[in-house]
């Protein structure tokens, strides 16, 4: 928690997955960022597929994460931190409806 202030799920969390980007094997030149964004997300639904909770913690671009969590695992430059997601069984199940209608615009 003195690295993420919102990771304290972590200490009850069964698994984490730190999701990284790998700067000398990109193709496309800044595109790492979209690809782990994918990642993440894709990570996120087979969590939820297999039954159990998942939070995408924020890692990248805020540097005092990104440092803190190169510092603790010893991770080597050209490596970049993007986002830790925390995995176990979910106290409550809610049901999720985010969609907001008014947020839908149509050029037509």
């Amino acid at each position: 928690t003195n690295i993420h202030p919102y990771s304290q799920m972590l200490n009850q969390a069964s698994t984490a997955i730190l999701v990284c980007g790998d700067l000398d094997s990109e193709k496309h030149e800044g595109c790492w960022v979209q690809d782990c964004a994918a990642a993440t997300e894709n990570i996120l639904h087979e969590i939820a597929d297999q039954g159990f909770g998942g939070v995408w913690l924020g890692v990248y671009p805020r540097k005092d994460r990104v440092e803190g969590i190169r510092k603790l695992l010893r991770i080597p430059p050209g490596i970049i931190p993007f986002s830790l997601i925390s995995i176990g069984y979910p106290v409550e199940k809610k049901t999720k409806n985010e969609f907001k209608k008014e947020r839908i615009r149509r050029n037509y």
